[in-house]
């Protein structure tokens, strides 16, 4: 009897829901539906597929390397490891309007950024502006936690010590003067990275929060001086810092170095010729590397990227071919009551 009683206390309520007797609805696929169905899709793909096509064969893209491995290049001189302090000029021009805005990117081929040991390699809480980080360094750094004297380095870590620092000027040729083309370096970050993964320690001046600490090996200056025209472009939030700490999934990257969108080249860069003067640092020969400057603008789908047009011509081109191989199939092979 009270086995029974259990039994009816745990039974569930006798509801649709409970029940599973709630009216359900499935699709019948018929040729009649599946057949047009995938002729849209297809329509629809190829329809996309060629707007993209051809947004991104609008872009305009000018790629120079300035590697210097080659005798005749203007940058064979500073290719050498052992010439400090070399500046080189390399000489282009334009044939028709570069329209705006026109970003200024450098690139570099077969550099490894994804590397675990070289992403893990790095202090968060130090990047985040914690000062007990800027004594004790995370063993994640090494080997570029300590200096030769056992000083912290700051910031620590492979990724900050190989920041890249070439620097680049262009100029615009008029009738034999040089007119300096103007870069903005406003924004060139992601916003995540400078208003929250990455933060200076609250000392003012920024320099006494770096006191007993020493800059990564390979950087000219500390980073409390990483910009001196701008003070609030310095430090863990300096753009071409956050730039550089936000590693690039493949080994052939470009990374945003400036915008050009002031002065006279608001619309873009004229027709003309052009000088870029470039402060020749970032070694790349060691691991056969090669760097590049890529001047670009944007359409509404970004960059210039023709892939995924490609990409959606050949969905689209394939789902109509299996349509009309649906339908053949269908007209020679259907069964005798869908007649």
């Amino acid at each position: 009897m009270v086995k029974k009683e259990q039994e009816i206390a745990n039974r569930p309520d006798n509801t649709a829901f409970t029940q599973q007797r709630l009216p359900a609805w499935q699709p019948m696929l018929s040729a009649g539906i599946v057949i047009p169905g995938f002729v849209l899709i297809g329509l629809a793909f190829i329809g996309i597929g060629v707007a993209l096509f051809v947004t991104s064969r609008s872009i305009q893209v000018m790629e120079l390397d300035y590697t210097g491995v080659e005798q005749t290049s203007p940058c064979f001189r500073c290719s050498d490891p052992n010439v400090k302090n070399c500046v080189c000029l390399l000489d282009f021009s334009i044939d028709s309007l570069f329209k705006g805005p026109v970003f200024f990117y450098y690139g570099l081929t077969n550099y490894f950024q994804n590397y675990r040991r070289y992403g893990v390699s790095k202090d968060d809480d130090q990047l985040s502006g914690n000062l007990d980080s800027f004594i004790s360094p995370s063993d994640t750094c090494a080997p570029y936690e300590f200096d030769s004297n056992n000083k912290p380095i700051v910031p620590c870590g492979s990724v900050a010590n190989s920041m890249f620092n070439d620097t680049f000027k262009l100029y615009q040729i008029i009738s034999g003067a040089k007119n300096q083309v103007p870069f903005d370096g406003k924004g060139i970050a992601w916003w995540t990275d400078y208003n929250v993964k990455y933060r200076n320690p609250s000392v003012t001046p920024l320099r006494d929060a770096f006191n007993g600490t020493v800059k990564p090996l390979f950087w000219p200056r500390p980073a409390y001086e990483l910009d001196p025209s701008d003070p609030n472009n310095n430090g863990f939030i300096n753009q071409d810092f956050l730039v550089w700490m936000r590693r690039a999934a493949l080994p052939d990257f470009r990374k945003l170095y400036r915008r050009i969108t002031e002065g006279d080249y608001t619309q873009g860069l004229p027709a003309g010729n052009y000088s870029l003067e470039i402060a020749y640092n970032y070694p790349v020969l060691s691991f056969d590397g090669r760097k590049k400057v890529v001047l670009s603008n944007v359409s509404w789908m970004g960059g210039k990227n023709e892939f995924l047009g490609i990409a959606y011509l050949v969905i689209g081109s394939l789902c109509i071919v299996m349509s009309i191989v649906m339908l053949i199939v269908y007209a020679k092979f259907k069964f005798p009551e869908e007649e």
